[in-house]
């Protein structure tokens, strides 16, 4: 797990390879172990290739240095991830003729490219982002694994090309400005992350997951050789005798390829069964205690401590529980938008760097449960989401004139039924599925947000199979093509190498959201019961409380913050002198959700603490 930035550019600017240097310096927390540099020219000498890596030792410490080459030297790589598999390529390599000269996952990557070209993606089993330079053809290759565990931005200008793991390394660039995309920020106000593969930043974009890019001559070429197979209508296809032992060997072997580190690693255990079912696996194959991390806050209501602890107990781990308190919040969270470069739009980013920076003091690697639920379907949305069509088709009287009204009022213990119920009734799937997690639809963003809506057309169904897929599958196509990869996954991205530490993620393994995709949908949502195979496969391993638990999530106490001890802060931050955002709304709309909120009418804690952090990026950035 490193750093990567690079640039191309004509010869003529070449001053432009002192930008290097601040590229890294901007990202030293992903890489502080080993600094790396690669300049080069084109054979007409016409455009110069910079390319720097900073390295977090994991695997082959003593010779994994980068940029790593192949035998003779001419084509070169700068790499951040882990490929899982690559012990299996070695070999496979090896045969064809290949000769390696280090242990590291990094050469098998090269040697892959030599090999296959662009097609080498197609072998990795694992998270990656990387650029290769290959100076026989005078082409960069570039790749995103297919889940976007890992990020790849790009900026482009005249044939001129910089990229990095972070927006803060192409900010670095000379002639790189930060000015807020208007399109993004609108987006934004719908799904509280800026969706691929735009940024917030004008200019400056994502490599989308599963792709790869070819820059030619000042041409950049991309294409998709990964797609998620929930977007498409499932084939059938024979079902295993034993589906749940078949899930469970296929998870057990994500996890215990995962553990392959030439340093100490643990796992973060939340308590619940995705993190309770990744330590219960990983007991099986270490050789000693795993070292588990939990985090907590101070108010009990909020707190899964006792859980974790409790599977703590049950494998003997060695275990260590963190607890945070609302002033760490406040005093983190411009910190936390520099190092994600974005609003931190989920509050539970600021648990979770703590809980990275307390693990780093004993490990540089663990292993987490994100991407469970996006692969498994383990959201009351994914029950929720087959009701639509049949909700639609009632009498419009009778939806808006007597059954929102009646679930709008109830108190807010009834949330997911609130938030259910405005969802269903979104006809449009493109407006409905950001929706269920983000943060206006397109009513309610008209009412408050006073900019005006960008001019282009509407994304129809998202690419997710249509009509002809079943609602499952759609709505876990959205999630695996945009909620995870531009929200959950940056998150933990950002929030564990901000603290200089490794997350691998064993759920988000394509071989076995392959397999879990081949199954019939009840394998995954039977009735009201979601994650239903995961739930069957750990019958047998975990105890039945954390089985029948149902899903809490990361929930962080912002409700009562908001009208108490951060009650000052989110109304100078929005409606003070200083604020750079306050004239993207309508002042009446933004006064009355605040007031409904302090006063307890009622809850907008997802709104506001959006709205509050995109104001302090706008702080930190404009």
């Amino acid at each position: 797990m490193c750093g990567i930035a690079g640039l191309i550019f004509p010869s003529s600017d070449a001053g432009q390879l002192a930008a290097l240097e601040s590229m890294g310096r901007a990202i030293a927390h992903r890489g502080p172990d080993d600094t790396g540099v690669l300049q080069a020219a084109t054979l007409d000498g016409a455009w110069r290739v910079g390319l720097l890596h900073r390295r977090l030792s994991i695997i082959d410490i003593a010779t994994g240095h980068q940029p790593l080459g192949n035998e003779a030297g001419d084509v070169q790589i700068i790499f951040n991830g882990e490929i899982y598999n690559y012990q299996l390529l070695r070999e496979e390599l090896i045969a064809l003729g290949h000769r390696f000269r280090t242990a590291s996952d990094t050469e098998t990557i090269v040697h892959a490219y030599v090999q296959w070209g662009e097609d080498c993606v197609r072998h990795f089993r694992g998270m990656f982002a990387f650029a290769i330079w290959d100076a026989r053809h005078n082409r960069l290759f570039l790749a995103r694994d297919p889940f976007g565990k890992k990020p790849l931005f790009l900026w482009q200008h005249e044939g001129r090309l910089a990229f990095g793991s972070e927006i803060k390394a192409l900010l670095a660039l000379p002639g790189v400005t930060a000015q807020a995309d208007a399109g993004a920020v609108w987006d934004y106000f719908a799904y509280r992350y800026a969706p691929g593969p735009a940024t917030l930043f004008q200019g400056i974009r994502k490599l989308a997951p599963g792709s790869s890019a070819t820059w030619d001559n000042g041409v950049l070429r991309e294409r998709v050789y990964y797609i998620a197979p929930d977007s498409r209508p499932r084939v059938a296809c024979r079902v295993p005798a034993d589906p749940v032992a078949t899930f469970l060997d296929k998870l057990d072997e994500s996890v215990r390829i995962r553990m392959i580190a030439d340093v100490p690693f643990g796992a973060f255990l939340s308590g619940g069964i995705d993190s309770s079912a990744v330590v219960a696996l990983m007991s099986r194959h270490a050789g000693v205690p795993v070292k588990t991390f939990s985090v907590g806050f101070r108010e009990g209501g909020f707190s899964e401590l006792a859980y974790a602890a409790d599977i703590a107990r049950q494998f003997s781990t060695d275990h260590h529980a963190l607890e945070v308190s609302v002033d760490q919040v406040i005093a983190l969270l411009p910190e936390l938008v520099r190092f994600r470069d974005a609003p931190v739009a989920e509050p539970s980013d600021i648990p979770i760097y703590l809980l990275a920076k307390q693990s780093r003091k004993t490990v540089k690697m663990v292993l987490t449960g994100e991407g469970a639920d996006e692969i498994l379907g383990g959201y009351p949305k994914h029950v929720y989401e087959r009701y639509a069509g049949s909700y639609q088709q009632l009498p419009g009287w009778l939806r808006r004139g007597l059954i929102e009204p009646a679930i709008g009022a109830l108190p807010y213990r009834f949330r997911r039924a609130k938030t259910a119920i405005v969802n269903l009734g979104l006809e449009a799937f493109d407006e409905r599925m950001p929706r269920w997690f983000g943060m206006m639809s397109d009513q309610e963003r008209a009412r408050l947000v006073a900019m005006p809506a960008p001019r282009r057309p509407r994304e129809t169904g998202l690419g997710c199979g249509g009509g002809d897929n079943s609602a499952l599958r759609r709505i876990l196509c959205f999630d695996q093509h945009s909620w995870l990869p531009d929200n959950l996954l940056e998150r933990g991205d950002r929030m564990t190498m901000a603290a200089s530490l490794e997350a691998r993620m064993p759920f988000m393994d394509h071989e076995l959201a392959a397999y879990v995709s081949t199954l019939p949908d009840h394998y995954r949502v039977r009735g009201r019961t979601t994650k239903w195979i995961l739930r069957e496969a750990m019958k047998q391993l975990l105890p039945p409380a954390i089985l029948a638990r149902p899903k809490v999530g990361f929930r962080v106490p912002v409700n009562a913050w908001f009208r108490g001890p951060m009650k000052d802060y989110l109304y100078e931050h929005l409606t003070g002198a200083s604020s750079r955002t306050r004239h993207y709304y309508h002042a009446n709309a933004l006064g009355q959700v605040l007031a409904e909120h302090v006063k307890g009418r009622q809850n907008h804690e997802k709104l506001l603490w959006s709205l509050l952090t995109l104001e302090i990026w706008h702080r930190q950035y404009l």
